[in-house]
């Protein structure tokens, strides 16, 4: 079982094979996750002393233990090296490291040992990986990783790998965890995003919002942008948990991670917290209005941190939850903005050009001001034919006993109305939505309502069935 953590994660051979909640009733299975996760960690800290057991604490002890360790060990430490040395260099595009190095400097340093270990560079990958268990001893695939290096001081026989030693560390599930973290890991460092593009559902976004995340749950990855009057652009990126069951969350204790769009309503100061969450939580707004309106139940969705003894957990692990590193979260914490700051969780991003972004908006751009300009008409019968029969609005002053209609209409008065901080956040997943945030001053006036409206697609037309009235 040696070099295990490297095996499993050539570039070649092994990457080829594989393609949470509020505290209280209801939300977190606090209890069952926290001792799955304490479960997990034990398990990673056995597989780890597994794998490296008879393994040297220092080159010169590796070279002493040569008979002792066996040659099927050493075989298969140099089997690994020559594996990822050749997959590193035939089979990997040069990538740019710059967002992962801001994002996580943790992982970064692995990145940087797996690098130096496919160059051949394995006694700078040991020192490196010496530094970074030292300064990180929670991180268990570091540990692991350093284990195997170790191991690789070994010189290589003549003898053949132990194929049965591999397909046993295979087999063990803390093991495959491991090796699946090591995996996508790895992808997000080589498969990186097209430069100058941005997630499909980020077609406009107010400067109002200084940051915007977006989650791709198949590559356990989260992105982080910032915003400006030049466009959104990609800052940092982060290894990330989901749910044990995957994605597409419907029921409550489904242990999924919903998909959609949704936005940061609150902070939870880490005091307040159990030490299972970490660093703290950002709770977003699931379920928004889109799955309320599908039926989708439960609640208590967060993006947190983790417990002290983890430094990450599998890429499969949470209740729901969004899961981080401490140190990743920090950061996180320190930029959005509550209300303000958009997140996207979906099961894979696709990536767009701003132009692309431009053309698509145009439909939902359109919708909006024929709503606009027949409400401004005083138009009814123009301006029911944008609502959906169901339509629902959520505000803090009450218009019960009021058609939507005659609300808007005796609102506006016939008003010219400025827009501003328009935000469009497009969704389609079977129906074609828009989550809409916007701004709207009367001329004459000095402040106006924020809004935030849903749209739905009934073939060529957009339809409201859902508003906020943010303030």
């Amino acid at each position: 079982m040696t070099a295990s953590a490297l095996m499993l994660a050539a570039p070649g051979a092994a990457l080829a094979s594989n393609g949470s909640g509020k505290a209280g009733a209801g939300a977190h299975k606090e209890k069952a996750e926290k001792a799955k996760a304490k479960a997990s960690a034990g398990n990673a800290r056995a597989a780890a002393r597994a794998g490296a057991a008879g393994r040297p604490s220092s080159i010169k002890e590796a070279r002493e233990s040569r008979g002792a360790r066996g040659r099927k060990g050493v075989a298969a430490a140099a089997a690994t090296s020559a594996t990822v040395a050749t997959a590193a260099r035939a089979g990997r595009k040069p990538a740019s490291t710059g967002a992962i190095q801001e994002a996580s400097n943790a992982e970064a340093r692995l990145i940087a040992v797996y690098e130096m270990f496919g160059r051949g560079q394995t006694r700078p990958a040991l020192a490196k990986a010496r530094d970074l268990v030292r300064d990180y001893p929670n991180f268990q695939l570091a540990q692991l990783v350093y284990g195997d290096l170790l191991a690789a001081q070994v010189p290589p026989s003549n003898a053949l790998p132990d194929t049965a030693s591999i397909a046993k560390m295979r087999g063990n599930p803390a093991m495959a965890e491991l090796h699946e973290e090591s995996k996508r890991r790895l992808q997000a460092l080589r498969e990186r995003p097209p430069a100058n593009t941005v997630p499909s559902q980020f077609l406009a976004l107010s400067t109002r919002s200084r940051y915007a995340i977006a989650v791709d749950a198949s590559r356990s990855r989260l992105y982080l942008f910032e915003n400006s009057d030049k466009g959104l652009k990609l800052t940092a990126d982060y290894y990330i948990s989901v749910g044990k069951s995957g994605t597409d969350k419907v029921t409550e204790g489904d242990a999924r991670t919903p998909l959609g769009v949704y936005y940061i309503t609150s902070s939870l100061d880490p005091k307040s917290l159990k030490d299972f969450y970490g660093a703290g939580a950002l709770p977003i707004n699931y379920p928004n209005p889109y799955d309320v309106r599908r039926g989708k139940t439960g609640g208590g969705i967060w993006l947190h941190g983790t417990p002290p003894q983890q430094f990450a957990r599998a890429p499969l692990a949470s209740d729901g939850c969004v899961v981080m590193a401490n140190p990743d979260l920090k950061q996180l914490l320190r930029k959005v903005q509550i209300g303000a700051t958009p997140v996207v969780t979906a099961r894979s991003l696709q990536w767009i050009s701003q132009p692309q972004a431009e053309k698509e908006a145009q439909s939902i751009t359109s919708a909006i001001t024929g709503w606009k300009d027949a409400r401004a008409s005083g138009n009814e019968a123009q301006l029911k034919k944008f609502y959906l029969p169901d339509f629902q609005r959520s505000s803090k002053k009450t218009t019960e006993g009021i058609s939507v209609v005659d609300d808007e209409v005796k609102y506006a008065q016939g008003k010219r109305v400025q827009f501003k901080d328009l935000s469009y956040l497009h969704w389609k997943d079977g129906d074609d939505t828009m989550v809409v945030t916007f701004g709207e001053v009367f001329e004459g006036e000095k402040s106006g309502r924020s809004r935030r409206q849903y749209w739905l697609r009934q073939g060529t037309d957009w339809k409201l069935f859902h508003e906020e009235i943010l303030g």
